[in-house]
């Protein structure tokens, strides 16, 4: 495994043709909040100039389809780490390549966060961008630190020739903090609960202008390292085929064919407790056609994976298995009116559970985690989507599945009942991957509301019910989340006002009662509880920037405005109240 590994590096730091986005289908979300991160900056341009058939007339004519895309309600919002919610205002239409700000706020809290791009010859773009994140943490709160620190850099080139455009970044990330969620003991004195999470990324990605044979490919690596020594190492490759706009005959109904050929390779070590380790390598295959009349279109495909999976720890010995995966993909949409466009289909797949995904969810789990891949074997969905009058947006769906392996966080117990020196994971205060088996039933909505040319409006929600074969219930997942949010401008666009509230309801998780007896030498005894609650929360922020020159701004952000120090893992509370204010200077 290490050789493939190897080889996949070398081919993808030989792929000079290629570059990195998402390994993912691209889809347009209309007027998402900013994340200041260097992989979303390859899609600020939006047009090229046409010079000598630049792009092709054939794609370049396309009309752009806007549709509304699922966005889970709490998908870039990390309610457990103590920051609370991360907030950059800009103003939209405006150009926002060249700036930076800084910003200062109450519990110690600092912001720079900065981007610069310059465009040179032959329609060469290079650009960097910078973003930090610090807190001193809940020092009134906890007797042991609390404070955390994440920054990203990142560095990219977009090119764009006359086939097609090619992107390349390199990204650095660190997220510093602290496992602070004690609640079943009372240390006293300091305490290193500390936790360090470096990750490198280089990605790429070419896209050609024309749907002929190969559309685009896609790279993506990965290479991370924590405080306890773990490591994963991660290389993805993408290559999606298509023969798109074959018209068939004179009965107005084209034809798309796709075919999607994926690579991926994942190894993780981990250093302390059981040692784990896990190698995952999977090749994928996804033929599909699609018949399409207007907005009415008929999908009909398949999704294959063949994987080869190793598992091993210090004193288990290496477990393999070899397995081929099939899953059904298909989705109809009956277009009545563009205000009512009918939809269902079912779909499925493998999901490679990487403990970088996993710190993204939860950053309190052990340095040490037992790796398996989620299995939906399928998915049936059923929705109604629509754009009125250009003013209302809107996508309602139900779905129901079958998955094995769903991974969820359970709450550890004290790995050492008799220890004074206690490590940082070592009290109480992390999380662990589990996995059961089950059916999922889901209803989601989202809707943007447009009712002035400098007002947007726009709200989402999610409920989610896992039926589990073994667990009466699952830890650490709401039953419903939702937001809502708006955007208004006014006074010529000088000042942006926004607004975006979070709900969630409360979850049941494990959770331990720890009694020590005694003396001198205290053995300390567990009771646990598996059906502990852990509150439901609303969050509000607000946002504020006013121009005062065109090169020159302020701006303030209140997060979590209702001053609750709400819980979404057991232990650790988030920061209350936050007011925060600072400059911008663009140029």
């Amino acid at each position: 495994m290490n050789k493939k590994i190897q080889l996949l590096s070398i081919l993808f730091l030989g792929f000079s043709s290629v570059a990195f986005s998402q390994i993912k289908e691209e889809k347009l979300v209309l007027n998402k909040k900013r994340e200041p991160e260097v992989k979303k900056i390859e899609k600020k341009k939006t047009s090229v100039e046409t010079i000598k058939n630049y792009p092709p007339e054939e794609k370049s004519q396309t009309p752009v389809k806007y549709t509304i895309t699922d966005v889970p309600a709490v998908s870039d919002f990390k309610t457990s780490t103590i920051q609370g919610e991360d907030v950059a205002p800009k103003f939209d239409g405006t150009a926002q390549n060249n700036y930076f700000q800084f910003g200062m706020g109450n519990y110690g809290k600092v912001l720079v966060d900065g981007n610069v791009s310059k465009t040179l010859e032959n329609k060469l773009e290079v650009g960097a961008d910078v973003h930090v994140l610090s807190t001193n943490g809940l020092k009134k709160d906890y007797d042991w630190k609390s404070g955390q620190t994440s920054a990203n850099i990142g560095a990219f080139l977009n090119s764009y020739g006359e086939k097609g455009k090619f992107n390349l970044n390199a990204e650095y990330g660190l997220d510093s903090y602290n496992y602070y969620g004690i609640y079943a003991m009372q240390p006293t004195g300091e305490l290193d609960l500390k936790q360090k999470v470096n990750q490198f990324k280089v990605n790429g990605y070419y896209d050609f202008y024309s749907n002929e044979i190969l559309n685009d490919v896609r790279v993506k690596s990965s290479f991370l390292k924590d405080h306890f020594d773990a490591s994963e190492n991660q290389v993805s490759i993408l290559a999606n085929f298509s023969k798109h706009a074959v018209e068939l005959g004179k009965s107005g109904i084209n034809l798309n064919a796709d075919l999607g050929v994926g690579l991926d390779a994942v190894k993780t070590d981990f250093a302390i407790r059981d040692k784990n380790s896990s190698n995952f390598f999977n090749t994928s295959l996804t033929p599909k056609v699609t018949f399409s009349k207007g907005d009415s279109y008929l999908m009909l495909g398949s999704s294959f994976s063949f994987l080869n999976a190793k598992n091993s720890a210090e004193l288990v010995s290496q477990q393999k298995n070899n397995k081929t995966y099939w899953f059904p993909q298909a989705e109809f949409q009956f277009a009545a009116a563009k205000e009512f466009k009918f939809y269902g289909g079912v779909d499925g797949g493998l999901k490679l559970n990487t403990y970088g995904d996993m710190l993204q969810t939860n950053p309190f789990i052990l340095s040490d985690q037992f790796l398996k891949p989620t299995e939906t074997k399928y998915h049936f969905y059923v929705g109604l989507r629509g754009d009125i009058d250009e003013t209302l947006k809107y996508d309602f769906s139900a779905g129901y599945g079958k998955m094995r392996d769903i991974m969820f966080f359970k709450a550890n117990g004290l790995f050492d009942n008799t220890s004074v020196n206690r490590s940082a994971y070592n009290f109480a205060n992390t999380f662990s991957a589990v996995y059961d088996d089950g059916n999922v039933s889901d209803i989601k909505g989202s809707v943007q509301y447009f009712p002035l040319a400098n007002l947007i409006i726009d709200g989402e929600l999610r409920f989610t019910k896992y039926d589990l074969k073994n667990y009466e219930n699952i830890y650490n997942v709401p039953l419903f989340n939702a937001s809502i949010g708006a955007k208004y401008t006014m006074l010529d666009k000088k000042l942006l006002l926004g607004f975006k509230g979070i709900f969630a309801s409360d979850r049941t998780t494990n959770s331990y009662a720890i009694e020590g007896v005694g003396a001198p030498n205290v053995i300390y005894q567990s009771t646990e509880n598996t059906n502990d609650k852990v509150g439901g929360y609303a969050d509000l922020n607000l946002s504020a920037e006013y121009k005062i020159h065109k090169n020159f701004s302020i701006f303030a952000l209140g997060n979590n405005l209702l001053s609750s120090k709400y819980q979404t893992y057991k232990g650790y509370k988030v920061l209350g109240a936050q007011i925060l204010g600072g400059v911008k200077i663009t140029f």
